[in-house]
């Protein structure tokens, strides 16, 4: 019997299939995670430069503007749904419960361990930089929670699915711009990455967790040039 979408069920799967169709669903997962963990650096980086807006220098001299990092953040929500899709593709089904219903719980965990094991709030949690380890194991809790739950979005509401499949819509009409946007975010994404390993270099003191962010940036990048190699988004297609 193959996967059931509403039933947790490998019958049928020989072995090799078994491991395969998991690992492809955690991939999936962790180009998504990916993508989150992007997006929370950005949000530390600017929140960190702000008040030195228009002409903030983060990376100095490797970076030219601050500025580029909102390609980066392009290409991270660009990758999202391509991701996704991957893994929604294989229909590996439920285990008692929706994914959500698990990120939901990893949210409120997640939340509950930030708040009586660290000092840090939850309104400020992705924005200020702290090098504690409960702070950044609530940060990954947090991010890998919600990663749970865009992973199963259409399926928490009738009119959350509705809204998704609008704005699918939309994103097929303006296809062919959102294909080439991506190649653009993909190449300025791999740029930042590379200029935050030169300044990782020239700061030993930073380079771990400088070290940290351009690797999520080069994933990022990559997964990017994946995306425009295989036309996922020249591929999307409207729901019937």
């Amino acid at each position: 019997m193959i996967l059931n979408r509403k039933n947790f069920s490998f019958q049928g799967l020989s072995m090799i299939a078994l491991i395969w169709v998991i690992a492809k669903k955690i991939f999936s997962l962790s180009l998504i995670l990916n993508s989150l963990i992007t997006l929370s650096c950005i949000a530390q980086i600017m929140f960190n430069h702000y008040r030195a807006f228009p002409y903030w220098q983060p990376y100095s001299p490797y970076l030219v503007n601050g500025s580029v990092l909102f390609f980066v953040i392009v290409a991270a929500l660009l990758n999202i749904f391509p991701s996704a899709s991957i893994g929604r593709t294989l229909h590996t089904g439920r285990f008692l419960f929706h994914h959500y219903v698990y990120g939901f719980f990893v949210l409120l965990f997640s939340a509950v361990f930030v708040t009586v094991f660290t000092s840090v709030s939850l309104l400020s949690l992705f924005l200020v930089y702290n090098e504690d380890i409960a702070v950044n194991a609530g940060k990954f809790l947090f991010l890998a929670g919600f990663t749970l739950v865009l992973d199963d979005l259409p399926d928490i509401s009738k009119r959350i699915d509705s809204t998704l499949n609008s704005l699918k819509s939309k994103a097929y009409q303006g296809r062919k711009t959102i294909h080439l946007l991506q190649l653009v975010s993909g190449l300025v994404s791999f740029y930042v990455s590379v200029a935050v390993s030169l300044w990782a270099i020239q700061n030993p003191q930073l380079a771990f967790p400088a070290s940290l962010t351009s690797g999520t940036f080069l994933i990022t990048s990559l997964t990017s040039f994946v995306c425009v190699k295989r036309k996922s988004w020249l591929k999307i297609t409207l729901s019937k």
